[in-house]
C-alpha cells in the first residue's frame, strides 16, 4: 500500500511533489514508481531485516538509508519486532514497512494534511513518536512489575494452600519471564532508532535544519534515560523471579520437613508394634495383665521424643 503527504494534494499518486512516501508492504509497481519518481532505491524485506551496521545505515546518491526493528505491540504473546526502512533525502521521505504501527498513524495523522510537511520534519517526528511509543511500553511493563512484585513480597496475610501458591507463583514467574522478554526487544529497537538519529545529524548537518538537529539531539537524550531505565527493569525482573524461586523452595522444604519429622516420629511406634504384635508364646509380656496399656503408653512416649528433641533443637 501506498501512502504519499501530504494529502492535500489533488493527486496524491503523483509522487514528484510529495515530500513523504509510506510504502506498506509495497508491491513491485509501487516500488518502481517511487524509484522512477525519485531516483531512489527502495530497500526490500529482505534487504531491511540484516543485522550488519554497515546495512542499517548507509548513504547512496547523497541520501540516508536507514533501517531499524520496530515493535508491533498486539495485546497478544509476543511483541513482534518488524523491520523497517527510512531513505530521507532532501526532497522526500521514504520509509517502507511491513506491518501496522501505532507511531506512523500518529505522525501521519499530525502531518498528512499539513502544508507545512518537509522530510526532515517528517523523519524527526517519527523518532520522536517511537520515543514516545517505546516510553508507553516501559510504563506498561513497569506496571506489569509491580503487580507481581506486589503478589510476591506481599504483606503479613494468611498464605494460600501451597498448590495454589506455587501455581500463582509459576504463572508470575511466566509472566515476568514475558515483561523481560518485551523490554529486550525494547532496549534493541531504542539502540537502532538512537544510531539514526546520530546519525542522520552526523551525515546531514550540511542540508538538514539546525531546528531538526536539536531535536534529534534531545530524541537521543531521551532514549538515553529510556535505556536506563530498561535496564533497571531488567534488573527487577531478575530480582523477582529468584524472590519467586526462593519462596517455592522454602515451601516446598517446609512440606519435606514436615514429612521427615512425621516419618521419624513414626518409626519408634512401628517398631514397638510390630515387636508386640508378633504373638510369640514366650514371649515375657504375653501373659502380662498391664501387657496391653503398657504398650500403648510406650509408643506415646516413643513418639513424643522426638518431637521433644526436634523442639529442643528448633528445627520446628
Amino acid at each position: 500500500m501506498l501512502g504519499a503527504y501530504p494529502t492535500h494534494r489533488s493527486d496524491p499518486t503523483s509522487l514528484k511533489d510529495t515530500v513523504w512516501v509510506d510504502l506498506v508492504d509495497p508491491t513491485e509497481a509501487e516500488r518502481l514508481a517511487f524509484e522512477r519518481a525519485f531516483r531512489l532505491r527502495v530497500p526490500t524485506k529482505e534487504q531491511l531485516a540484516e543485522i550488519e551496521t554497515t546495512s542499517r545505515l548507509r548513504i547512496e546518491n547523497d541520501a540516508l538509508y536507514m533501517t531499524a526493528p520496530l515493535i508491533f505491540a498486539t495485546d497478544t504473546e509476543p511483541w513482534i519486532v518488524v523491520p523497517t526502512g527510512f531513505v530521507v533525502a532532501k526532497n522526500v521521505l521514504l520509509t517502507v514497512r511491513f506491518a501496522e504501527l501505532a507511531a506512523f498513524d500518529t505522525v501521519i495523522a499530525e502531518l498528512g494534511a499539513s502544508a507545512q510537511c518537509a522530510p526532515a520534519l517528517a523523519f524527526v517526528r517519527l523518532l520522536e513518536a517511537f520515543v514516545d511509543r517505546m516510553a508507553d511500553l516501559l510504563e506498561l511493563s513497569s506496571r506489569d512489575l509491580d503487580d507481581a512484585s506486589h503478589v510476591i513480597f506481599r504483606p503479613d496475610v494468611p498464605a494460600p494452600k501451597l498448590s495454589k501458591e506455587t501455581s500463582q507463583l509459576r504463572r508470575l514467574m511466566l509472566r515476568s519471564g514475558r515483561t523481560s522478554e518485551r523490554m529486550a526487544r525494547i532496549h534493541y529497537t531504542l539502540v537502532c532508532v538512537d544510531r539514526m538519529a546520530k546519525f542522520t545529524v552526523e551525515r546531514a548537518r550540511e542540508w538538514i535544519a539546525p531546528e531538526m538537529s536539536n531535536r534529534l539531539q534531545i530524541v537521543s537524550s531521551d532514549i538515553a534515560s529510556l535505556v536506563s531505565f530498561a535496564e533497571g527493569l531488567v534488573s527487577r525482573v531478575q530480582l523477582l523471579q529468584d524472590a519467586a524461586t526462593g519462596i517455592i523452595s522454602i515451601d516446598q522444604n517446609d512440606v519435606i520437613k514436615v514429612l521427615t519429622i512425621a516419618s521419624v516420629v513414626g518409626i519408634p511406634p512401628v517398631l514397638i508394634a510390630g515387636i508386640y504384635g508378633m504373638n510369640f508364646k514366650n514371649m515375657p509380656e504375653y501373659d502380662w495383665t498391664w501387657g496391653y496399656p503398657f504398650a500403648l503408653a510406650l509408643i506415646i512416649v516413643t513418639s513424643l521424643l522426638p518431637l521433644i528433641w526436634f523442639k529442643w533443637k528448633d528445627w520446628i
